[in-house]
């Protein structure tokens, strides 16, 4: 792998983990529509990572797309007031390391989120002053190898690297040809990885050292 220029961080499981947030989200439009279900985090759990039409999907496979896509909207226009308040937890390591880390690289988040949520995720945090720009799914509606190219092209990046923590960044990573950086903490497993790290403190030493 050579040494990278860039690094372009996924946000759940990566560098928080907002899944009760989520979950709380999903439940009170369950109730609002009395749908008579309680979605749990370990079900929730499952789909973080996926993008919104396959979370629709799965979690609403009872209703046609149009109504899905109204459900789903609810809930994401719900997510959006409730987590500047109630947020969630950010991995230890994570507000120091993106501050070294800014340093020596640009840095970028891209998830398969709604829009809107990583700009709320970034100001929750108080790290703006660290990342050069991000991407949501919820922009475009298109997959992370897209959206990584597309950020790789905006802003003239040489050789960036994709941090996350399921397979199916992996597999997107692969997909728009940049390598991928895997940290075992999050939500996910796979065994396919240029770089492999169990918390964000060796992550950061590694590329500070680089």
């Amino acid at each position: 792998m050579q040494k990278p220029d860039s690094l372009i961080f996924d946000m759940d499981g990566t560098l928080w983990d907002a899944v009760d947030t989520y979950t709380e989200s999903w439940n009170l439009i369950f109730k609002k529509i009395n749908l008579g279900r309680i979605m749990v985090r370990e079900e929730l759990l499952e789909r973080i990572g996926w993008d919104g039409e396959k979370v629709m999907q799965a979690v609403l496979p009872e209703f046609d797309r149009e109504k899905r896509q109204e459900i789903y909207n609810e809930v994401n226009d719900l997510r959006r007031k409730l987590l500047p308040e109630k947020g969630g937890i950010l991995y230890d390591g994570v507000l120091d390391g993106l501050k070294q880390l800014a340093t020596r690289y640009r840095l970028f988040i891209l998830s398969n989120c709604a829009s809107g949520v990583i700009r709320i995720f970034i100001d929750w945090a108080d790290i703006d002053q660290h990342i050069t720009d991000e991407m949501a799914y919820g922009v475009n509606c298109m997959p992370k190898h897209h959206n990584i190219k597309l950020l790789t092209e905006m802003h003239g990046l040489k050789n960036p690297v994709y941090i996350g923590d399921t397979a199916g960044d992996g597999e997107q990573s692969r997909l728009a040809g940049v390598p991928f950086v895997f940290v075992t903490y999050g939500f996910g497993s796979t065994d396919d990885y240029d770089l492999k790290f169990h918390d964000f403190k060796s992550l950061t030493q590694y590329f500070m050292e680089l």
